[in-house]
């Protein structure tokens, strides 16, 4: 298992982590498989979006917090409650499909670390399982 930093500079942002997850592959050698990344942190989570036009991450993030306004009456009062609530609709986990040594994702996409309830430094898991032995 593999961990990399990420270190964040605004109360939400995304923060295009692929360099870092195709580095974690090719230090690993698997050839192909599965790349699993996880973020254990509970405002916090991981996806795979446009990485193109920096407007479809900003909208990303504008569009969940009118859905989940940090304004609400939570009950929760460390006040990031909406954090804790976008970081799971997102979710902690992504799987990659590896192959010859590289994550597979669209001409578009990339990996994003998105944070809720920054700014932080923070941490992302990286497991790499082969898919003939099942384990790296």
């Amino acid at each position: 298992m593999r961990k990399f930093s990420v270190s964040t500079s605004r109360r939400e942002q995304m923060v295009d982590i692929t360099g870092q997850v195709q580095q974690s592959v090719v230090e690993s050698r698997l050839s192909s498989g599965v790349c699993v990344l996880y973020c254990p942190h509970t405002t916090a989570a991981i996806t795979v979006n446009e990485g193109a036009d920096p407007d479809v991450a900003s909208d990303i993030i504008s569009g969940l917090g009118r859905l989940i306004p940090r304004s609400w009456d939570f009950a929760h009062h460390e006040g990031n409650s909406d954090a804790h609530m976008k970081a799971s609709l997102i979710g902690p986990t992504q799987v990659l499909i590896v192959e010859d040594g590289k994550p597979l994702l669209g001409t578009w996409q990339k990996v994003f670390f998105c944070e809720f309830d920054g700014p932080r430094d923070r941490f992302v898991y990286v497991k790499m399982i082969n898919s003939e032995t099942g384990a790296l």
